[in-house]
């Protein structure tokens, strides 16, 4: 019997900046209450891009327009007999507003502009929402069109 290939989860953030303050949700997790950047997983056929507009709809209720990738982030959990591997891309973009009346995904509590995350540092959902932000406040920009997606038609 061939063991099952290992493949990490990979997900999309995105972080929105509006006059010093950014956008975050707190959210349900197993640890309680956590705040992170909107992010989801990438769905089968979708795009980065497709995904972190979608999942910013769904989890903040606001429009995404993309700017430029943050930066890519691999992050290991292990727990006994366990482990799960995500590789994760940070957008940063703009919102033109909260889309009224539009229900969050489930598990999520509020969506939430925030100045300071650093001081809410110990209700991150992990450590990479800090990393990602620091790497944003520094500047860090790649170019949308370093992001390509090739769909193959089966042989």
């Amino acid at each position: 019997m061939k063991p099952e290939r290992w493949t990490p989860r990979v997900t999309v953030a995105a972080i929105v900046g509006r006059d010093g303050r950014f956008l975050v949700i707190e959210e349900h997790t197993s640890d309680g209450l956590k705040i992170n950047q909107p992010t989801g997983h990438l769905e089968a056929g979708e795009t980065l891009v497709d995904v972190v507009k979608r999942e910013t709809l769904e989890e903040a209720a606001h429009r995404f327009e993309l700017e430029a990738l943050v930066g890519k982030y691999l992050t290991h959990f292990g727990w006994p007999g366990r482990s799960i591997t995500y590789l994760r891309f940070t957008f940063c973009g703009t919102t033109s507003g909260e889309v009224p009346g539009r229900a969050l995904d489930s598990g999520i509590v509020r969506a939430m502009w925030l100045t300071e995350l650093r001081a809410y540092a110990d209700r991150h959902r992990s450590p990479v929402v800090l990393e990602c932000l620091d790497h944003y406040l520094a500047g860090r920009r790649v170019p949308l069109d370093f992001i390509h997606t090739h769909s193959v038609a089966p042989m």
